[in-house]
């Protein structure tokens, strides 16, 4: 995809379709306005006969229409001026992107990057566009043998900007927003694909495979017979019951020199079954959702790499599957983690955290700055925040402040959740340094302090994407969540924002 910046008006851009928007009460928008002025009053006219509505969403497309050069003009909804942010502005771009599905653009021309969506710099009003753009025109068929949807026409997007002084910025904006969708599509197609297909092997050879494409990039491959020499009884308790061999991924990207990374940690149980422990039939199919934490650290790394980010990240990625059979790991088991901690295993499908707890101790050979895991955890989280929020729990709040800042600034929302001790000593055994699960009450948090006790002296923080991941029911599919957020943390850390 091409972006470019225009200060051309509305009327007088020749292009396959532009968007322009209508707030309540029939305002119309600066873009809008110009073109109502250049037809004589046309969408003045329409809006008294009804024919276009001002509500937040709702769009129309409008073919050749008089006193301008664009082949169709899209008209979308804004709602309350006084309310039209950022969130506004993703809504009214997909929603016009929605009313041009069926249509064969080349080339698309928004002009909703004029409006002052809660002040927001034309960086962000650029980045946020392109994003949505990019989200609309995502299709996952690559598993269909026929009807697959014909493929997307469109190759250039337009960025309204007030002055050409702006261009640069929202330029800045297009180029991370482009690498971000092609992370975050990357990450869905990961989730998306079956699990006979997405196994750890396949991820890791997606990993080496993003090391061969990028400069400064490396994976490494840890194998089974290594992770028993390093002690990582705990991460390969949860495999003992599949004939799929596990991988530890390894992933680093150097950017900047000797300086101490930032270790992103990502869940990759590419089909949980739950184990002995085994889950209910219905919806069991949307376990192979399980490593979508995997995915978004595989991603972000993509992400980085494509950017050549001024910063040192790594990923440590410990994937593998979790399947019953009589050589499976079942409750009441002990095992020893990575850390020399042993661990009471009461429920096999409380799996993750033995699996992510042998990854962090992993990672402390890397000396980090920032550690931070993600991970579909816990149902416990789907509970409390549901499908809108990712959770964060920390042991420094200061991280935590960034991580929802960030979250904040990429339109991709976390909330933190607190960690005490009065949650610790739910996870008491009477035969282990503790157990692995801390019953049905706070589980999301209980999970977290499991972790917690791998991450002495670190500078840490967990997330819980259980409930952003991937929708379910007819939209059922991988969202990318949360390569944004980790995209715009790893950002602000590099210091390239304006």
């Amino acid at each position: 995809m091409d972006y470019f910046t225009t200060t051309s008006a509305a009327s007088r851009r020749a292009a396959s379709a532009i968007v322009v928007g209508i707030y309540d009460r029939n305002k119309l928008s600066q873009a809008a306005a110009e073109i109502d002025k250049a037809s004589d009053g046309l969408l003045s006219k329409l809006l008294k006969s009804g024919s276009i509505s001002s509500k937040l969403g709702k769009a129309s497309v409008h073919h050749s229409l008089q006193g301008t050069r664009a082949q169709r003009v899209v008209t979308v909804g804004l709602g309350k001026a006084d309310e039209f942010g950022v969130a506004a502005l993703r809504k009214a771009t997909a929603a016009a992107m929605t009313a041009l599905d069926s249509h064969k653009i080349t080339e698309l021309v928004s002009y909703l990057t004029l409006e002052p969506a809660g002040k927001a710099s034309p960086y962000y009003l650029a980045r946020h566009t392109v994003q949505t753009i990019g989200d609309a025109l995502y299709r996952f068929e690559m598993m269909k043998s026929t009807r697959r949807s014909p493929a997307p026409t469109l190759k250039k997007v337009g960025l309204a900007v007030e002055k050409r002084a702006d261009s640069a910025q929202a330029t800045l904006g297009a180029e991370h927003a482009d690498a971000i969708v092609k992370s975050m599509s990357l990450a869905k197609d990961l989730g998306n694909l079956p699990p006979n297909v997405c196994t750890p092997t396949y991820l890791a050879r997606t990993a080496q495979k993003l090391a061969k494409e990028h400069a400064r990039f490396d994976t490494k491959i840890v194998n089974e017979t290594e992770m028993k020499k390093l002690g990582m009884h705990s991460l390969l308790s949860v495999t003992a019951g599949t004939e799929e061999p596990a991988k530890l991924i390894v992933m680093q990207y150097k950017g900047n020199g000797k300086a101490a990374p930032v270790v992103l940690v990502g869940k990759g149980i590419t089909f949980d079954s739950g184990g002995i422990s085994i889950k209910p039939g219905p919806g069991m199919d949307e376990m192979k959702y399980d490593m979508c934490g995997a995915a978004s650290v595989i991603a972000t790394m993509a992400a980085v790499a494509t950017l050549q980010l001024p910063i040192n990240v790594t990923a440590v990625v410990p994937a593998c599957e979790n399947l019953p059979s009589g050589k499976a790991t079942k409750p009441g088991d002990i095992v020893k983690s990575m850390s020399g901690q042993t661990i009471e295993i009461l429920n096999t499908d409380a799996e993750g955290r033995l699996i992510l707890c042998d990854a962090l101790t992993y990672a402390r050979r890397f000396k980090p700055a920032v550690t931070i895991d993600v991970a579909t955890l816990t149902g416990a989280c789907v509970i409390a925040l549901g499908h809108h929020t990712s959770a964060v729990m920390s042991n420094n709040d200061a991280l935590a402040n960034e991580l929802v800042a960030s979250g904040v600034s990429a339109e991709d929302r976390a909330w933190q959740l607190p960690m005490a001790d009065e949650y610790t000593q739910q996870l008491k055994s009477n035969f282990a340094d503790m157990a692995n699960v801390g019953g049905r009450e706070g589980g999301a948090i209980t999970a977290a302090c499991f972790l917690s006790k791998f991450t002495d002296g670190m500078n840490w923080a967990h997330m819980d994407i259980a409930g952003t991941a991937w929708q379910t029911g007819s939209r059922k599919g991988g969202t990318g969540r949360p390569v944004p957020l980790l995209t715009q943390f790893l950002l602000a850390r590099a210091a390239v924002l304006p």
